[in-house]
C-alpha cells in the first residue's frame, strides 16, 4: 500500500465516490462528517492532489480521484481477505498440518488420529511423511515437518527437538512357522537367518544391540527391506522376523513377545523445540494425546501397548 496512506483513508474515500456526497457517506460510514472530511482532506495532501470536486450540487471525482478508486478497491478488497484468512487460520478453519511416523505407525494408529482431526477441523489440509524415525529426526530438524511420532532412545532427538514420551510397545518375533507357547529370549536368535529391515528402521537398530547385548552379531536370510517387503518375505518361509506388535497384529503370521525382560520401545512425540507450534499443529497435538487417553480408558490401545505416564 502507498506509504503514509490509511486504510481508513481509502475507505472514507470509496464512501464519499460511491455516495457522491460527504454528509450521506458519514452517515453510511457511521461517523460524523467532519472526521470524514478531515480523512479526506489528510488522504489528498498525502497524495498531492484533491480527489473531489466539491460543489452545492453534489460531489464528482477529479481524474486523481477517478485513477485512484479502482485501486483503493482493490486495496480495501485485498485487506479483508487478509483479514479473513487469519480470522479462519486462527478459529481453525484453514491452515497446514505437516505431521510425520514410521510405517507401522501410519498402518495402525495414525489414520485414526487422522480421521479424529479431520472431523473437528475439516478445513486444515493434512500432509502426512512417512518414514524411519531418523528421517523425521531430520525432516523436523530442517523444519520440514511440524510434529512426528518417533521412536526413541535408538532415535533419540537432539537438543533443536521437545520429545514427549507416549507410548510403549512390545517387539515381537513373527514367522511363517509354527513358534512353541513358551516365550523365546534374544540369545536364540543366534544362528538363525533373520528377515531384516533397511537400515534407518529403528526396529534394526534395537534388534541389533538386544543381540548384541546377548553377545552375538544375528545373520540374515535377507535384510534391506520395508515393511511389506519385511512380511512379504516371512510369509514366504524365508526366515523369522522381529516386528512391532502392532504390525504382528494385522500381519496373519504366527508370533510371540520375548520372555521378560522382553523387546520393546517408545513411542514418542516430537517438534521443533525453538519454534511455537501453530495452531493447527498444537490442536493435532491435542486430538493425538485426547485420543490416546481414551484409547487406554476403553482398552482399545493398539495391541502390544501401553500408555506412558505423562512427564
Amino acid at each position: 500500500m502507498m506509504a503514509g496512506v490509511q486504510l481508513q483513508q481509502l475507505a472514507y474515500f470509496v464512501a464519499v465516490a460511491d455516495a457522491r456526497h460527504f454528509t450521506r457517506a458519514a452517515e453510511l460510514s457511521h461517523v460524523s462528517q467532519p472526521s470524514l472530511s478531515q480523512q479526506i482532506r489528510s488522504l489528498e495532501r498525502e497524495l498531492g492532489a484533491e480527489l473531489f470536486h466539491r460543489s452545492r450540487s453534489g460531489t464528482t471525482l477529479t481524474d486523481a480521484g477517478q485513477a485512484l478508486l479502482p485501486l483503493a478497491r482493490r486495496i480495501l478488497a485485498d485487506a479483508d481477505s487478509a483479514r479473513r484468512a487469519v480470522a479462519e487460520t486462527v478459529q481453525l478453519r484453514r491452515g497446514r498440518v505437516r505431521f510425520g511416523a514410521p510405517p507401522s505407525l501410519c498402518a495402525s494408529l495414525v489414520p485414526q488420529v487422522l480421521r479424529a482431526y479431520r472431523a473437528r477441523h475439516p478445513g486444515v489440509d493434512l500432509q502426512l511423511t512417512e518414514g524411519g524415525s531418523r528421517d523425521l529426526v531430520r525432516d523436523l530438524e530442517a523444519g520440514q515437518l511440524d510434529l512426528a511420532l518417533v521412536i526413541t532412545p535408538g532415535s533419540a532427538a537432539p537438543a533443536p527437538l521437545a520429545v514427549t514420551p507416549l507410548l510403549h510397545e512390545d517387539l515381537v518375533l513373527v514367522s511363517a512357522e509354527p513358534l512353541p507357547r513358551r516365550r523365546p529370549r534374544i540369545a536364540e536368535l543366534r544362528g538363525r537367518d533373520l528377515v531384516m529391515f533397511r537400515e534407518g528402521y529403528d526396529v534394526r537398530e534395537t534388534t541389533l544391540a538386544a543381540c548384541r547385548a546377548a553377545g552375538f552379531e544375528p545373520s540374515y536370510a535377507v535384510e534391506g527391506g520395508e515393511m511389506d517387503a519385511v512380511l512379504a518375505a516371512v510369509r514366504a518361509g524365508l526366515g523369522p522376523a522381529v516386528v512391532p506388535g502392532m504390525v504382528a497384529a494385522s500381519a496373519a503370521l504366527p508370533s510371540t513377545p520375548f520372555a521378560p525382560p522382553g523387546l520393546g520401545r517408545t513411542i514418542a512425540l516430537a517438534h521443533g523445540r525453538d519454534l511455537p507450534l501453530t495452531r493447527a499443529a498444537d490442536a493435532f497435538r491435542g486430538t493425538l494425546l485426547a485420543y490416546l487417553r481414551e484409547a487406554e480408558r476403553t482398552d482399545t490401545l493398539p495391541p502390544g501397548t501401553r500408555l506412558l505416564p505423562s512427564p
